[in-house]
């Protein structure tokens, strides 16, 4: 964004005794409101409820989560670890499938453990928790900045590209994952027209994306999700490029419902289709994306988006969150430490570095 318009997602506002200041995004584009976090259950709400979303934000506003819950901890070491558990388990049911949100928490509670035996008090440890989680915010930063530039090569022949959901700043630190790639593109003088899936049931395409492409000026086409293989067919894009909140051990991806579509769409029209993710985003442990677990959402998302009733009284509903796209959809997958291609268990442990 320009220095003009720039808006940070979230923002640590002062000590161990702070909060956490961040933009409610169900409330944009028509409104920038701000909400400060000053306990763990508004963050628990607040990655609930979508006002802050993405995998590597939602990542980042768990290690704050942390922070916040511990602010009420006992001096007593055993309590105080007793209610670390506590928080890390209750924000790890916020939400079931970015897997940011568990890595994060993992990483918090390792630090306090690796303190443990030289324990020196519950504010010693509580400043060591926030600055981890300072620290993960500005990893997240650079990494994002890292995924443009390895992204921006892949797309310097391509004029059109197609994007879906919202994968910018508002996801993650800065920049984001998919549309740091057109950032760094812009940035590098190369001039991109991005259309952009309008992503049902919560628009977060129309409403985010479309929004932080047009405070960069970058042309933007909002499109319905319907329209993307028409837009192909017609060849106004050379590349689709998403997010994604899970990847497993052999290059499935999980992401927003309907990337799958869109990969399938993308190999019949004979387009690239590339997935922009940080390394946290891989879950090693899961073989395939059959084990990826699947949010699925409240009904009424669907049967009364934004407040106005659009089915009948009564319907069946089935709302997954998201969907998985197999790893021979996917041409290649941007990460900060390099481009995986081809997508498969061997290069990504070698890209990332897995012994």
């Amino acid at each position: 964004m320009t220095e003009t318009t720039k808006v940070e997602t979230m923002i640590w506002q002062g000590g161990i005794e702070g909060c956490l200041d961040l933009i409610d995004q169900t409330m944009l584009p028509t409104e920038i409101l701000r909400i400060e976090c000053e306990d763990v259950e508004t963050v628990w709400e607040a990655i609930k409820m979508l006002r802050v979303r993405g995998a590597p934000a939602i990542g980042i506003a768990a290690a704050y989560g942390v922070v916040l819950g511990l602010q009420s901890a006992q001096e007593d070491e055993d309590a105080f670890f007793a209610r670390l558990n506590e928080i890390v388990e209750y924000l790890a049911t916020s939400r079931p499938t970015a897997v940011n949100l568990f890595w994060a928490l993992e990483r918090m509670r390792r630090l306090a453990e690796t303190k443990r035996a030289n324990f020196e008090g519950a504010e010693h440890l509580r400043e060591a928790l926030l600055a981890e989680a300072k620290s993960i915010h500005e990893e997240d930063r650079r990494m994002c900045h890292a995924i443009g530039g390895h992204g921006a090569d892949l797309l310097s022949e391509v004029e059109g590209v197609l994007t879906h959901c919202n994968a910018g700043g508002l996801a993650t630190a800065e920049y984001g994952t998919a549309l740091s790639v057109f950032f760094t593109a812009q940035d590098r003088g190369h001039s991109l027209h991005v259309y952009v899936d309008e992503t049902r049931p919560l628009l977060q395409g129309a409403r985010l994306t479309a929004w932080e492409l047009m405070q960069r000026g970058i042309r933007a086409t909002l499109i319905c999700d319907s329209m993307a293989a028409q837009v192909m067919r017609e060849g106004r894009v050379q590349a689709v490029v998403t997010g994604a909140d899970r990847i497993a051990a052999n290059g499935d991806s999980a992401n927003k419902i309907g990337t799958y579509s869109l990969a399938v769409l993308a190999r019949v029209h004979g387009i690239p289709f590339y997935i922009a993710a940080p390394s946290s985003t891989f879950d090693l442990a899961i073989e395939s994306g059959d084990q990826i677990p699947i949010e699925e959402r409240c009904s009424k998302e669907i049967t009364h988006g934004f407040g106005r009733q659009t089915a009948p009284d009564g319907v069946e509903v089935y709302n997954p969150a998201f969907d998985v796209t197999p790893a021979d959809y996917i041409q290649a997958i941007i990460t900060e430490k390099g481009v995986i291609n081809p997508v498969n268990r061997e290069t990504i442990e070698r890209v990332l570095g897995v012994v």
